[in-house]
């Protein structure tokens, strides 16, 4: 015999006035803890193969009664062998025993609906700001006629005469290694353990039926190009009452030409004529947030910039804005006139080397520009 000499009732750990449910909830519980896939304990298959000689010996009248009056020995004599079986499938052995499985594979079960995805298009500003969009699309929803059973109204479904309710048929195949139980869905109720003799015309049995519908969607503000949007619950409705899936909204945002992103900050350019920029002046450039005035001091260069605290994209789902940097862009005439060219001439005659006086290489201007 496959296990040492213990005592049946102390392997389960029930007294030997136990009945027949408190064996049952015993050996369930032992075979959860004992199974070789679960348990870390080196010995756990010869563990779990003695809880299982146990309770098939106390589950049945005949052979209880002959351990009771004499122990294994009256097994041994009376021809008693444990019934193979294979220890990597716990739920096959449950169904051999209960007609049933342990995780509930087979019988009817809630599902999670599928979950819908969706695409919506903001430009950078309404990126910046936040805004609202409505998303249409289609959506399995619970038959408004039969609740999502898929039976007519006060009609009920019969059980499969195949499996008996079960979902699923167990079949015992004897093989040079032993006895193996193998396991499969019910082919006339399709797992469901029940026929209906009687669907629902409206949804003709699926109970779901395809639905059009708009929703409002949240955009945060700060949101970037190619993120996703989660909408709990607003997906393909559950099978037998499951929760419903979920929706996936993907946000694309709109290149805007007057603006480049990067993280967080703005960056754009800003045109002075070489006079201006010689001389100073006051300019308008567009932010986020409208056109702004920008002083620009006397002797910009170009590739200068100027940076606007604060006026940037905002922090997504925290706190605080990036900055909005403005470059400088110096623009030369390219066609003078001879007088203009000698106006030009002997201005430039009139200068001395300081007043091209370096204060920032060019490089070093377009390096702060994108830092």
């Amino acid at each position: 015999m496959a296990t040492t000499e213990r005592d049946y009732y102390e392997l389960l750990g029930v007294p030997r006035t136990a009945d027949d449910k408190e064996i049952k909830r015993a050996f369930r519980q032992r075979a959860r803890e004992l199974h070789p896939d679960v348990s870390d304990a080196p010995d756990a298959e010869t563990q779990f193969r003695e809880v299982v000689e146990a309770y098939e010996v106390l589950s049945k009248p005949e052979t209880r009664d002959l351990y009771d009056r004499f122990g294994h020995a009256g097994l041994r004599g009376g021809g008693y062998r444990p019934t193979p079986f294979d220890v990597g499938s716990l739920s096959d052995l449950f169904s051999a025993f209960f007609g049933d499985d342990l995780f509930g594979v087979g019988r009817p079960r809630r599902q999670r609906g599928a979950d819908i995805g969706a695409e919506v298009e903001i430009d950078l500003v309404e990126a910046a700001r936040g805004t609202t969009r409505d998303v249409r699309y289609a959506v399995a929803v619970a038959c408004a006629t039969c609740g999502g059973t898929g039976l007519a109204p006060g009609t009920q479904p019969t059980t499969c005469p195949t499996c008996s309710g079960a979902g699923r048929l167990s079949h015992v195949q004897d093989s040079p290694f032993g006895q193996f139980i193998r396991s499969q869905t019910c082919s006339t109720c399709s797992g469901t353990g029940h026929i209906v003799e009687h669907p629902c015309e409206t949804c003709r049995g699926a109970g779901r039926a395809v639905e059009e519908q708009t929703l409002d969607v949240e955009i945060p503000a700060g949101i970037h190009d190619g993120q996703r949007i989660r909408i709990s619950g607003e997906g393909h409705a559950g099978m037998l009452g499951g929760r419903a899936g979920d929706i996936y909204v993907h946000v694309h945002v709109k290149p805007d030409s007057r603006f480049a992103r990067e993280g967080n900050d703005i960056v754009s350019t800003v045109d002075l004529t070489m006079t201006q920029a010689a001389l100073g002046a006051t300019v308008t450039v567009p932010t986020l947030e409208g056109d702004v005035e920008l002083e620009v001091p006397p002797g910009t260069q170009p590739g200068e910039t100027r940076t606007l605290r604060g006026r940037g994209m905002p922090v997504l789902q925290g706190f605080g804005r990036g900055n909005h940097r403005i470059l400088v862009n110096v623009r030369v005439p390219r066609r003078l006139s001879d007088e203009q060219r000698a106006l030009l001439e002997s201005f430039d005659g009139s200068l001395d080397s300081d007043a091209y006086r370096d204060d920032e290489g060019f490089f070093d201007r377009l390096k702060s520009a994108f830092r």
